[in-house]
Protein backbone atom coordinates (compact mmCIF):
# COMPACT_ATOMS: atom_id res chain seq x y z
CA UNK A 1 0.00 0.00 0.00
CA UNK A 2 1.37 3.36 -0.98
CA UNK A 3 0.74 6.33 1.17
CA UNK A 4 1.27 10.04 0.66
CA UNK A 5 2.24 11.45 4.03
CA UNK A 6 -0.43 10.38 6.42
CA UNK A 7 -2.92 9.75 3.61
CA UNK A 8 -4.05 6.26 2.62
CA UNK A 9 -4.39 5.04 -0.96
CA UNK A 10 -7.59 3.55 -2.36
CA UNK A 11 -6.14 0.03 -2.22
CA UNK A 12 -5.10 0.69 1.37
CA UNK A 13 -8.66 1.61 2.33
CA UNK A 14 -9.90 -1.60 0.67
CA UNK A 15 -7.44 -3.61 2.77
CA UNK A 16 -8.51 -1.80 5.94
CA UNK A 17 -12.24 -2.38 5.33
CA UNK A 18 -11.78 -6.06 4.39
CA UNK A 19 -9.69 -6.69 7.50
CA UNK A 20 -12.25 -4.86 9.62
CA UNK A 21 -15.04 -7.08 8.31
CA UNK A 22 -13.36 -10.48 8.18
CA UNK A 23 -13.20 -11.71 11.75
CA UNK A 24 -15.44 -13.82 13.94
CA UNK A 25 -18.31 -13.36 11.49
CA UNK A 26 -17.12 -15.99 9.05
CA UNK A 27 -17.15 -18.56 11.87
CA UNK A 28 -20.60 -17.74 13.23
CA UNK A 29 -22.33 -16.81 9.97
CA UNK A 30 -23.21 -20.33 8.70
CA UNK A 31 -24.95 -21.27 11.94
CA UNK A 32 -26.83 -18.00 12.55
CA UNK A 33 -28.05 -17.57 8.99
CA UNK A 34 -29.04 -21.24 8.66
CA UNK A 35 -31.19 -21.01 11.78
CA UNK A 36 -32.92 -17.94 10.36
CA UNK A 37 -33.48 -19.18 6.79
CA UNK A 38 -33.97 -22.92 7.45
CA UNK A 39 -33.63 -23.67 3.73
CA UNK A 40 -30.60 -24.34 1.47
CA UNK A 41 -31.10 -20.87 -0.02
CA UNK A 42 -28.88 -19.24 2.61
CA UNK A 43 -26.41 -18.26 -0.11
CA UNK A 44 -29.03 -16.00 -1.70
CA UNK A 45 -29.39 -14.15 1.61
CA UNK A 46 -25.63 -13.50 1.57
CA UNK A 47 -25.84 -11.94 -1.89
CA UNK A 48 -28.77 -9.73 -0.91
CA UNK A 49 -27.02 -8.68 2.30
CA UNK A 50 -23.86 -7.86 0.37
CA UNK A 51 -25.78 -5.64 -2.05
CA UNK A 52 -27.51 -3.88 0.83
CA UNK A 53 -24.26 -3.34 2.76
CA UNK A 54 -22.58 -2.02 -0.41
CA UNK A 55 -25.38 0.55 -0.80
CA UNK A 56 -25.07 1.55 2.85
CA UNK A 57 -21.28 1.86 2.48
CA UNK A 58 -21.72 4.22 -0.48
CA UNK A 59 -24.13 6.20 1.70
CA UNK A 60 -21.46 6.48 4.41
CA UNK A 61 -18.75 7.74 2.09
CA UNK A 62 -21.21 10.13 0.42
CA UNK A 63 -21.86 11.65 3.83
CA UNK A 64 -18.13 11.83 4.63
CA UNK A 65 -17.28 13.45 1.29
CA UNK A 66 -19.45 16.42 2.21
CA UNK A 67 -16.93 17.10 5.02
CA UNK A 68 -13.46 16.42 3.54
CA UNK A 69 -10.74 15.54 6.01
CA UNK A 70 -13.13 15.11 8.93
CA UNK A 71 -14.24 11.95 10.72
CA UNK A 72 -17.83 11.33 11.80
CA UNK A 73 -16.99 12.59 15.30
CA UNK A 74 -15.84 15.91 13.88
CA UNK A 75 -18.51 16.70 11.29
CA UNK A 76 -21.62 15.52 13.18
CA UNK A 77 -21.77 18.68 15.37
CA UNK A 78 -22.04 20.76 12.19
CA UNK A 79 -25.14 18.80 11.18
CA UNK A 80 -27.01 18.18 14.43
CA UNK A 81 -25.58 20.63 16.93
CA UNK A 82 -23.31 19.98 19.90
CA UNK A 83 -25.46 17.98 22.31
CA UNK A 84 -27.08 15.63 19.80
CA UNK A 85 -23.65 14.99 18.28
CA UNK A 86 -22.35 13.96 21.71
CA UNK A 87 -25.11 11.36 21.97
CA UNK A 88 -24.43 10.01 18.49
CA UNK A 89 -20.69 9.96 19.11
CA UNK A 90 -21.08 8.12 22.41
CA UNK A 91 -23.30 5.50 20.74
CA UNK A 92 -20.70 4.90 18.03
CA UNK A 93 -17.90 4.65 20.60
CA UNK A 94 -20.00 2.25 22.68
CA UNK A 95 -20.57 0.14 19.58
CA UNK A 96 -16.82 -0.07 18.85
CA UNK A 97 -16.09 -0.96 22.48
CA UNK A 98 -18.71 -3.73 22.60
CA UNK A 99 -17.59 -5.07 19.22
CA UNK A 100 -13.97 -5.16 20.45
CA UNK A 101 -15.08 -7.11 23.51
CA UNK A 102 -17.14 -9.51 21.39
CA UNK A 103 -14.19 -10.25 19.10
CA UNK A 104 -11.88 -10.82 22.06
CA UNK A 105 -14.39 -13.12 23.77
CA UNK A 106 -14.80 -15.16 20.58
CA UNK A 107 -11.01 -15.50 20.40
CA UNK A 108 -11.01 -16.76 23.98
CA UNK A 109 -13.80 -19.27 23.29
CA UNK A 110 -12.07 -20.65 20.19
CA UNK A 111 -8.73 -20.87 21.96
CA UNK A 112 -10.17 -22.75 24.95
CA UNK A 113 -12.14 -25.10 22.70
CA UNK A 114 -9.52 -26.00 20.08
CA UNK A 115 -6.03 -25.00 21.23
CA UNK A 116 -5.61 -24.49 25.01
CA UNK A 117 -8.41 -26.56 26.50
CA UNK A 118 -7.62 -25.99 30.18
CA UNK A 119 -6.71 -22.33 29.91
CA UNK A 120 -9.26 -20.03 31.65
CA UNK A 121 -10.93 -17.56 29.30
CA UNK A 122 -9.85 -14.60 31.43
CA UNK A 123 -6.20 -15.42 30.71
CA UNK A 124 -6.76 -15.46 26.94
CA UNK A 125 -8.78 -12.24 27.10
CA UNK A 126 -6.12 -10.45 29.12
CA UNK A 127 -3.24 -11.62 26.91
CA UNK A 128 -5.12 -10.61 23.74
CA UNK A 129 -5.84 -7.14 25.11
CA UNK A 130 -2.24 -6.51 26.15
CA UNK A 131 -0.84 -7.69 22.82
CA UNK A 132 -3.41 -5.51 21.09
CA UNK A 133 -2.42 -2.41 23.05
CA UNK A 134 1.23 -3.04 22.12
CA UNK A 135 0.32 -3.05 18.42
CA UNK A 136 -2.07 -0.08 18.32
CA UNK A 137 0.29 2.08 20.38
CA UNK A 138 2.36 2.32 17.19
CA UNK A 139 -0.46 4.19 15.46
CA UNK A 140 -2.50 3.67 12.33
CA UNK A 141 0.47 3.00 10.03
CA UNK A 142 1.62 0.07 12.17
CA UNK A 143 -1.91 -1.38 12.25
CA UNK A 144 -2.18 -1.17 8.47
CA UNK A 145 1.20 -2.85 8.02
CA UNK A 146 -0.04 -5.74 10.14
CA UNK A 147 -3.20 -5.87 8.01
CA UNK A 148 -1.10 -6.09 4.85
CA UNK A 149 0.71 -9.12 6.26
CA UNK A 150 -2.25 -10.94 7.79
CA UNK A 151 -4.82 -10.55 5.01
CA UNK A 152 -2.94 -12.28 2.12
CA UNK A 153 -2.01 -15.22 4.34
CA UNK A 154 -5.58 -15.52 5.60
CA UNK A 155 -7.07 -15.46 2.10
CA UNK A 156 -4.51 -17.96 0.79
CA UNK A 157 -5.19 -20.36 3.64
CA UNK A 158 -8.93 -19.96 3.15
CA UNK A 159 -8.54 -20.74 -0.57
CA UNK A 160 -6.57 -23.91 0.26
CA UNK A 161 -9.32 -24.97 2.67
CA UNK A 162 -11.98 -24.49 0.00
CA UNK A 163 -10.02 -26.48 -2.57
CA UNK A 164 -9.38 -29.38 -0.20
CA UNK A 165 -12.94 -29.46 1.12
CA UNK A 166 -14.36 -29.55 -2.42
CA UNK A 167 -13.67 -33.30 -2.49
CA UNK A 168 -16.57 -33.86 -0.09
CA UNK A 169 -18.85 -31.22 -1.58
CA UNK A 170 -22.36 -32.40 -2.46
CA UNK A 171 -24.43 -30.15 -4.68
CA UNK A 172 -27.62 -31.87 -3.53
CA UNK A 173 -27.21 -30.17 -0.13
CA UNK A 174 -27.97 -26.83 -1.84
CA UNK A 175 -31.23 -28.04 -3.39
CA UNK A 176 -34.07 -27.31 -3.93
CA UNK A 177 -33.68 -23.73 -5.12
CA UNK A 178 -36.30 -21.45 -3.51
CA UNK A 179 -38.29 -24.52 -2.50
CA UNK A 180 -40.21 -22.49 0.09
CA UNK A 181 -40.24 -19.20 -1.79
CA UNK A 182 -38.40 -15.94 -1.18
CA UNK A 183 -39.66 -15.21 2.36
CA UNK A 184 -37.13 -17.50 4.17
CA UNK A 185 -34.35 -15.85 2.16
CA UNK A 186 -35.40 -12.40 3.37
CA UNK A 187 -35.31 -13.63 6.97
CA UNK A 188 -31.59 -14.31 6.58
CA UNK A 189 -30.65 -10.73 5.69
CA UNK A 190 -30.74 -9.29 9.19
CA UNK A 191 -28.68 -12.05 10.92
CA UNK A 192 -25.95 -11.67 8.32
CA UNK A 193 -25.47 -7.98 9.12
CA UNK A 194 -23.21 -8.77 12.07
CA UNK A 195 -20.87 -10.63 9.73
CA UNK A 196 -20.39 -7.40 7.77
CA UNK A 197 -19.68 -5.35 10.89
CA UNK A 198 -16.57 -3.37 10.07
CA UNK A 199 -17.73 -1.44 7.01
CA UNK A 200 -18.60 1.39 9.39
CA UNK A 201 -14.90 2.28 9.68
CA UNK A 202 -15.50 4.16 6.42
CA UNK A 203 -16.98 6.92 8.57
CA UNK A 204 -13.49 7.49 9.96
CA UNK A 205 -11.01 6.19 7.41
CA UNK A 206 -12.48 8.19 4.49
CA UNK A 207 -11.02 11.33 6.09
CA UNK A 208 -7.53 9.94 5.47
CA UNK A 209 -7.95 8.95 1.83
CA UNK A 210 -5.41 10.39 -0.60
CA UNK A 211 -8.04 10.30 -3.35
CA UNK A 212 -11.42 10.97 -1.74
CA UNK A 213 -13.12 10.79 -5.14
CA UNK A 214 -12.31 7.06 -5.21
CA UNK A 215 -14.07 6.41 -1.88
CA UNK A 216 -17.14 4.93 -3.60
CA UNK A 217 -14.91 2.54 -5.53
CA UNK A 218 -13.05 1.54 -2.35
CA UNK A 219 -16.32 0.90 -0.48
CA UNK A 220 -17.86 -1.19 -3.27
CA UNK A 221 -14.71 -3.21 -3.96
CA UNK A 222 -14.17 -4.08 -0.30
CA UNK A 223 -17.78 -5.16 0.23
CA UNK A 224 -17.75 -7.12 -3.05
CA UNK A 225 -14.64 -9.05 -2.00
CA UNK A 226 -16.09 -9.81 1.44
CA UNK A 227 -19.39 -10.90 -0.12
CA UNK A 228 -17.57 -13.31 -2.45
CA UNK A 229 -15.63 -14.74 0.51
CA UNK A 230 -18.81 -15.17 2.57
CA UNK A 231 -20.69 -16.61 -0.41
CA UNK A 232 -18.03 -19.24 -1.14
CA UNK A 233 -17.77 -20.04 2.57
CA UNK A 234 -21.50 -20.58 3.06
CA UNK A 235 -21.79 -22.64 -0.15
CA UNK A 236 -18.87 -24.87 0.84
CA UNK A 237 -20.04 -25.32 4.43
CA UNK A 238 -23.61 -26.20 3.42
CA UNK A 239 -22.37 -28.40 0.60
CA UNK A 240 -20.08 -30.30 2.98
CA UNK A 241 -22.09 -30.49 6.20
CA UNK A 242 -25.70 -30.04 4.95
CA UNK A 243 -28.18 -27.62 6.48
CA UNK A 244 -29.30 -29.89 9.38
CA UNK A 245 -25.63 -30.56 10.20
CA UNK A 246 -24.84 -26.86 10.43
CA UNK A 247 -27.67 -26.00 12.83
CA UNK A 248 -26.31 -28.37 15.48
CA UNK A 249 -22.72 -27.12 15.35
CA UNK A 250 -21.24 -24.16 17.19
CA UNK A 251 -18.46 -23.40 14.68
CA UNK A 252 -19.52 -24.99 11.35
CA UNK A 253 -16.61 -23.49 9.39
CA UNK A 254 -14.07 -25.06 11.74
CA UNK A 255 -15.94 -28.36 11.66
CA UNK A 256 -15.75 -28.36 7.88
CA UNK A 257 -11.98 -27.88 8.06
CA UNK A 258 -11.72 -30.72 10.59
CA UNK A 259 -13.74 -33.07 8.39
CA UNK A 260 -11.01 -33.70 5.82
CA UNK A 261 -7.38 -34.76 5.79
CA UNK A 262 -4.88 -35.23 2.97
CA UNK A 263 -2.47 -38.11 3.50
CA UNK A 264 1.13 -38.02 2.36
CA UNK A 265 1.68 -34.26 2.60
CA UNK A 266 3.41 -32.14 5.21
CA UNK A 267 0.16 -31.24 6.98
CA UNK A 268 -2.35 -34.08 7.13
CA UNK A 269 -4.83 -32.10 9.21
CA UNK A 270 -5.29 -28.40 8.60
CA UNK A 271 -7.61 -27.28 11.38
CA UNK A 272 -4.82 -26.25 13.77
CA UNK A 273 -3.10 -24.16 11.11
CA UNK A 274 -6.40 -22.63 10.04
CA UNK A 275 -7.42 -21.82 13.60
CA UNK A 276 -4.11 -20.13 14.41
CA UNK A 277 -4.18 -17.90 11.35
CA UNK A 278 -7.86 -17.09 11.69
CA UNK A 279 -7.29 -16.07 15.29
CA UNK A 280 -4.71 -13.64 13.91
CA UNK A 281 -7.40 -12.28 11.58
CA UNK A 282 -9.87 -11.83 14.44
CA UNK A 283 -7.12 -10.19 16.49
CA UNK A 284 -6.40 -7.70 13.69
CA UNK A 285 -10.11 -6.87 13.52
CA UNK A 286 -10.30 -6.31 17.27
CA UNK A 287 -7.20 -4.11 17.39
CA UNK A 288 -8.49 -1.77 14.71
CA UNK A 289 -11.80 -1.24 16.54
CA UNK A 290 -9.89 -0.63 19.79
CA UNK A 291 -7.87 2.08 18.06
CA UNK A 292 -10.97 3.72 16.56
CA UNK A 293 -12.80 3.68 19.88
CA UNK A 294 -9.88 5.64 21.36
CA UNK A 295 -9.88 7.99 18.35
CA UNK A 296 -13.61 8.57 18.83
CA UNK A 297 -13.18 9.51 22.48
CA UNK A 298 -10.31 11.83 21.61
CA UNK A 299 -12.11 13.61 18.79
CA UNK A 300 -15.46 13.79 20.57
CA UNK A 301 -14.07 15.35 23.73
CA UNK A 302 -11.17 17.17 22.00
CA UNK A 303 -8.47 15.42 23.99
CA UNK A 304 -4.85 15.10 22.91
CA UNK A 305 -3.17 11.98 24.29
CA UNK A 306 -4.64 8.98 22.47
CA UNK A 307 -2.23 6.52 24.13
CA UNK A 308 -3.72 7.20 27.55
CA UNK A 309 -7.20 6.57 26.13
CA UNK A 310 -6.11 3.27 24.58
CA UNK A 311 -4.85 2.06 27.96
CA UNK A 312 -7.90 3.44 29.76
CA UNK A 313 -10.15 1.30 27.56
CA UNK A 314 -8.41 -1.93 28.61
CA UNK A 315 -10.38 -2.58 31.85
CA UNK A 316 -13.65 -1.65 30.11
CA UNK A 317 -12.98 -4.08 27.26
CA UNK A 318 -11.98 -6.80 29.71
CA UNK A 319 -15.12 -6.43 31.84
CA UNK A 320 -17.48 -6.47 28.84
CA UNK A 321 -15.65 -9.43 27.23
CA UNK A 322 -15.90 -11.39 30.49
CA UNK A 323 -19.56 -10.55 31.18
CA UNK A 324 -21.17 -13.30 29.03
CA UNK A 325 -21.43 -16.39 31.23
CA UNK A 326 -21.37 -18.87 28.36
CA UNK A 327 -21.22 -19.17 24.59
CA UNK A 328 -24.96 -18.61 24.20
CA UNK A 329 -24.72 -15.24 25.92
CA UNK A 330 -21.71 -14.39 23.75
CA UNK A 331 -23.77 -15.03 20.63
CA UNK A 332 -26.61 -12.97 22.14
CA UNK A 333 -24.13 -10.10 22.47
CA UNK A 334 -23.39 -10.55 18.77
CA UNK A 335 -27.09 -10.33 17.93
CA UNK A 336 -27.28 -7.09 19.94
CA UNK A 337 -24.41 -5.68 17.90
CA UNK A 338 -26.25 -6.63 14.71
CA UNK A 339 -29.25 -4.59 15.82
CA UNK A 340 -26.99 -1.64 16.70
CA UNK A 341 -25.41 -1.84 13.25
CA UNK A 342 -28.77 -1.46 11.52
CA UNK A 343 -29.55 1.72 13.45
CA UNK A 344 -26.16 3.38 13.85
CA UNK A 345 -24.76 2.71 10.38
CA UNK A 346 -27.90 2.22 8.33
CA UNK A 347 -30.64 4.58 9.45
CA UNK A 348 -28.60 7.26 11.23
CA UNK A 349 -26.19 8.13 8.34
CA UNK A 350 -29.18 8.47 6.02
CA UNK A 351 -30.79 10.93 8.44
CA UNK A 352 -27.52 12.84 8.83
CA UNK A 353 -27.11 13.08 5.06
CA UNK A 354 -30.67 14.34 4.58
CA UNK A 355 -30.31 16.91 7.38
CA UNK A 356 -26.94 18.12 6.01
CA UNK A 357 -28.51 18.65 2.58
CA UNK A 358 -31.55 20.44 4.00
CA UNK A 359 -29.44 22.65 6.26
CA UNK A 360 -26.82 23.08 3.51
CA UNK A 361 -24.01 21.85 5.73
CA UNK A 362 -20.79 20.53 4.27
CA UNK A 363 -19.63 20.28 0.69
CA UNK A 364 -17.44 23.41 0.69
CA UNK A 365 -14.64 22.54 3.12
CA UNK A 366 -11.07 22.24 1.99
CA UNK A 367 -9.67 18.71 1.90
CA UNK A 368 -6.79 19.94 4.04
CA UNK A 369 -9.04 20.60 7.02
CA UNK A 370 -9.93 18.33 9.88
CA UNK A 371 -9.18 15.00 11.14
CA UNK A 372 -7.41 14.59 14.36
CA UNK A 373 -6.67 11.11 13.02
CA UNK A 374 -3.64 12.55 11.31
CA UNK A 375 -1.91 13.17 14.61
CA UNK A 376 -2.64 9.68 15.89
Amino acid sequence: MQQSGSKISTSGVVIVVINSILGAGILTLPRTISKAVKTPDVWISIILSGVLVALVSVLLVTLCRRFPGKSVFEFTPEITGKWVSYLIGLLIIMYFVILCSFEVRVMAEITSMYILERTPSWVTIMVSLWIGIYMISGGLKVIIRVFEIVLPVTLLLLAVVFVLSSRMFELSNLRPLLGEGILPVLKGIKPSFLSYSGYEVLLIITALMADVKASNKAAIYSILICTIIYLVTIVMVVGNLSLPGIETRTWPTFDMVRSFEIEGVFFERYESLFIVFWLMQIFATYAFKHYFAAVGIRDLFRLKNITVLEYALLPVLYIIAYLPKNLEETFALGDFLGNMTLFLFGLMPLLLLIISIIRKKGGKQSSNEGSGLNSG
